[in-house]
Order: structure tokens, then C-alpha cells, then sequence
């Protein structure tokens, strides 16, 4: 029985309808039962003992929500934060380096505070939640060693991955993974009493709102730092390195647990946080007016797609812009969905929930384009661990909208906020899961064999390191090119040969002829296409 059922059958019993409620606080579910009085007695307000639950509730939340942020750990431990990315922000010292095993080459690919950032801003932010609130020790020191445990299996690993180009797309994908799982991570901390479809999606609405509050202290932070030095420009003095990386990367370790800290109470539960003032209003207000400005903009780009239809599939830009949409589009859904009945009137429920609907099966449209054009582009040229992971995300978007449609069909007016909630907390799961897919797997998927060209020259070795396959290969002196597979090259006969194969010109490497004919001869293209001409 549901809780607005059970307030409703004992509005007339006030022992009742008290144990009711001490049940509800025992099983962490006085927001749900709140809710319920709040419908009930917008449903009968001339029923005085639901009008006394109404105040009764309305100053014990009130009373909750006056809460005292707990400086006394989220200044130090932001400090910490904001001390370790400064330490791992210096290049010189932290970098990702990887060498070319046929050369013994160097590379430097990207700096080290980049990848761990988000692993060790959600360590701090765990360790908050726990000494400024409930101590969850065990799951706090489970998901830092997690976190640790991750980054060491990137950075482990990523090596295995062949070519360098893959390397770095890796890399540059793990940064959004790891902090996806960052992320993870911290919900894991937060929902160690409840887990349930209301707390996760809580959880989410408080992670957006903290993400906001971030991005406005960071910009305050950035402005105060491009004033700073501004005027120690003027007067000709130039900050030394150590000084520019204190600002910003210790100011953004700060800020880090600072916006934590000010939208969320980790002595309650998601479901029990404030979101009907302040900030979280606000936040939830601005989603709700992006979200019929955003149906109008899909519908004017829908309407656009048949003058454009191969724009996608031809220009990379416009996909990432695509993708990008995308993760906006289900923040926007996100943000806009109230956590609680009672923020809103039943017309501006229904209002909202029509948008809402809209949003979704137009994005769910785009997210159809977007899919077809990425697998055609993969078809037409190869998988790298870009296009597969970015197909998987488009696969996971696509499922998080068409499932919020089909439960919104069958949910109704009644339950729709209800069904809202499991959806977006389905949909984290498959967020984490394919974070964790991706982290794992694509070092396993991509791994080469650099004994297989250990033998050819130095110029030849350089190339394949560096670039994806195919490998095309041709001197100047001489009009043959050759596919070069497994130690050996492949004589491609003729012009319409290499088109239909769906080679490329711009991806044909023009080499010394003589390294060129120091490679072995392997099967013509077409195979039995007569012995192979040389360079």
C-alpha cells in the first residue's frame, strides 16, 4: 500500500496515521510520507487532522533544512584536495609518458593531474560526507581503493594499446570515465542507508546542482585569478609557475568540496536534502524554462535534416556536436523533473510532464541520427576506440529515453513522477556500466604486436606506431601502393582496386623506396593478381 493511500484511510485516525509516520521515519521514507499528506491534504484541505500533518510537516522540514554547514571538514579537507592536484599539477614532474617499443622514443601524452583529478576530488568529497555526517567507513575506504584501483589499471595498461593514436584517444576517454566513476563513487557514500529509486534520482538532482555552484564559484575564482595577475602584470611582476598552478589547480581542488558542501547535507538522506529554496529552486526553475526553449529548437533542427542530411555523416565537428547534445538534453530531463510531488500544482505537473515527454522523443530521434551516422562512419573507415566507445554512450542514451517514454505510457498522470525517478535511476547504472565497460575492455580490444615490424626499417616502424591501420605505403619515384599487414606489403593492382576497398588517399605515407623494398612481399590485392611490381 502506498503511503498517500494509507494517509488518506487513516485522515480520520490520528494513532493511526502517527504510527504510520513513525514507520516511515524508521524506514527512511519521511520525504515519501510528507509527500503523501501534502497530496492529501491538497486533496481534502477542509479535513483538519491532514491540515495539522500539513503544518506539523512543513516545520519539520523547515527545521531540517536550517542546517549548519560543516566548515570545520570542508575547508580542511578542500585545502588537502586543493594541495594534492597543485603537487600533481606540475608537468615537469607528473606527466603520462609512453615509449615507442621498436625505438625507444618518448612521449609525452597528457599530464598525470588531468587523469586523477576527479579520482582524488572524489575521495575527499567521500571522506566528507562520512566525518561531516553518518561514518560510512567501509564503504568510504571501498570505493578509494576502487577509484585507486582504476586509475592504476589505466595507467598499468594503457600501453598494451597499439598505435599511439589509440593511446592518446584512450587516455582522453578515461578522463570522462574515470570521472563518471568518480561520480559513482560518491553515490556510493551518499545512499549507504537507502539505495532506492527516489535517492538515486535525489542524487542526481543534488550532483547537478553541485556541479552548477562549482562552475559559479569557478568562475568567481577565475575572474578574482585573471584580476590578480593582471595587476602584477601591470606593476611587471611575473608570478612564478608554482603560484599559477596554485590558483587554479588548488583553487579547483577547493572549490571542489566547497560546492559539496554547500548544497548537500550529509547527515540526511538524498531524498531528504532542500530542493524547494534557494540555489536548488533556482537550478530547477532555469531547467524548467530551458525545456520548452529546447523542444523548439530541436523541432526548428528536425525540420532542418532533410537540407542536411549528410552533414553528420561527413563532418566529425557536427557529431561531437551531437553527442554533446545529447548528455545536455539528459541532464536538462534531470534537472527539470522534481524530486518531490509537492514542488509543483497538479496543471504545472501536467504541463511539465508533456514537455518532458516531447524532449524525449525528439532527442530520442537525434540520438537515432547521431547512431547512424557514427556506424558509418566507423564502416566506411575503421574502429578506434573513440567510435566504439561513443557508440556505446549513444546506445545507453538511447535506452535511458526510449525507456522514460514507454514507462511515461504506461505510468499515466498519477505515477508518472514515480516512473521519472526509476528511469533516471536505471539509467546511472547503465552509465556506470559502460564507464566500467570502457575502462576495462578497450586496452584488451586495441592491444598490437610490435615484433611484427621489429624487423623493417626505422622510418616504417615510426609509422606504423603512430598511425591507425590501414598502413598505405609509397615512394615517389614509383606509381604502386601497398598495403602493409602483418610484416609485409601488399601490392594493391590497380585505382578502382584501392577505391573499392574503401582505402583513403590522405592516409597513403610516401617513404624512402629503398625501406620500402626492404619489406617482404606478401599476397597481391586482389589475390592471384600476378607477381608484384617493386618500388
Amino acid at each position: 500500500m502506498s503511503y498517500h493511500s494509507t494517509v488518506l484511510q487513516h485522515a480520520s485516525d490520528p494513532e493511526a496515521l502517527e504510527l504510520s509516520y513513525q514507520q516511515a521515519v524508521k524506514a527512511g521514507a519521511e520525504a515519501a510520507f510528507a509527500e503523501a499528506v501534502e497530496a492529501g491534504y491538497a486533496q481534502a484541505g477542509d479535513n483538519l487532522l491532514l491540515a495539522a500533518w500539513h503544518y506539523r510537516l512543513v516545520y519539520a522540514m523547515a527545521k531540517a533544512k536550517s542546517r549548519v554547514i560543516a566548515w570545520g571538514w570542508a575547508i580542511p579537507l578542500g585545502v588537502l584536495n586543493g594541495l594534492l592536484l597543485w603537487l600533481l599539477s606540475d608537468d615537469q614532474r607528473f606527466n603520462i609518458q609512453v615509449e615507442n617499443p621498436l625505438t625507444g622514443r618518448l612521449y609525452t601524452l597528457i599530464p598525470l593531474v588531468a587523469l586523477l583529478a576527479a579520482p582524488v576530488s572524489a575521495a575527499a568529497i567521500a571522506f566528507f560526507l562520512s566525518l561531516a555526517g553518518q561514518r560510512r567507513w567501509p564503504r568510504v575506504l571501498a570505493v578509494v581503493f576502487g577509484l585507486a584501483a582504476g586509475a592504476a589499471y589505466v595507467l598499468l595498461l594503457f600501453p598494451r594499446i597499439w598505435p599511439r593514436l589509440f593511446q592518446e584517444q584512450y587516455l582522453g576517454l578515461m578522463v570522462l570515465h574515470l570521472g563518471l566513476l568518480a561520480w559513482a563513487a560518491i553515490g556510493v557514500v551518499a545512499l549507504a542507508r537507502s539505495g532506492s529509486a527516489e535517492n538515486r534520482f535525489a542524487f542526481l538532482a543534488k550532483s547537478l546542482e553541485a556541479f552548477v555552484v562549482a562552475g559559479l564559484l569557478a568562475i568567481a575564482g577565475g575572474l578574482f585569478t585573471a584580476i590578480t595577475f593582471g595587476l602584477f602584470s601591470a606593476l611587471g611582476i611575473e608570478p612564478p609557475n608554482w603560484a599559477v598552478r596554485l590558483f587554479v589547480a588548488g583553487g579547483g581542488g577547493l572549490i571542489a568540496v566547497v560546492a559539496v558542501a554547500l548544497v548537500y547535507d550529509p547527515a540526511a538522506d538524498p531524498s531528504q536534502q532542500s530542493f524547494d529554496e534557494g540555489l536548488s529552486k533556482l537550478v530547477a526553475l532555469l531547467m524548467r524554462l530551458l525545456l520548452p526553449l529546447t523542444v523548439g529548437v530541436l523541432l526548428i533542427y528536425l525540420a532542418f535534416i532533410p537540407f542536411n542530411w549528410r552533414e553528420p555523416f561527413e563532418n566529425r565537428e557536427v557529431l561531437v556536436v551531437f553527442n554533446a547534445m545529447l548528455f545536455a538534453v539528459i541532464a536538462l530531463l534531470v534537472g527539470a523533473t522534481p524530486v518531490h510531488g509537492g514542488e509543483l500544482r497538479e496543471n504545472g505537473q501536467t504541463w511539465l510532464r508533456r514537455g518532458v515527454i516531447a524532449l524525449a522523443a525528439l532527442a530520442l530521434l537525434v540520438s537515432l541520427y547521431a547512431l547512424a551516422a557514427i556506424l558509418y562512419r566507423t564502416a566506411i573507415d575503421r574502429m578506434t576506440p573513440n567510435r566504439l566507445v561513443f557508440i556505446g554512450w549513444n546506445v545507453v542514451n538511447i535506452a535511458i529515453l526510449a525507456m522514460l517514454l514507454i514507462q511515461q505510457t504506461r505510468a499515466g498522470r498519477e505515477r508518472w513522477l514515480q516512473a521519472m525517478h526509476q528511469t533516471f535511476a536505471l539509467g546511472t547504472l547503465l552509465y556506470v556500466t559502460w564507464s566500467l565497460v570502457g575502462l576495462l575492455a578497450l586496452p584488451w580490444l586495441f592491444q598490437g604486436d610490435p615484433s611484427q615490424v621489429a624487423e623493417l626499417p626505422i622510418r616504417i616502424q615510426q609509422i606504423v606506431y603512430e598511425r591507425a591501420d590501414p598502413i598505405l605505403l609509397k615512394c615517389s619515384t614509383s606509381p604502386h601502393i601497398y598495403l602493409l599487414e602483418d610484416g609485409q606489403k601488399h601490392w594493391i593492382q590497380d585505382i578502382p582496386t584501392f577505391e573499392d576497398q574503401g582505402y583513403r588517399w590522405n592516409d597513403v605515407q610516401y617513404i624512402l623506396c629503398d625501406d620500402l623494398r626492404a619489406v617482404p612481399d606478401g599476397e597481391t590485392i586482389p589475390p592471384g593478381a600476378g607477381p608484384p611490381p617493386q618500388p
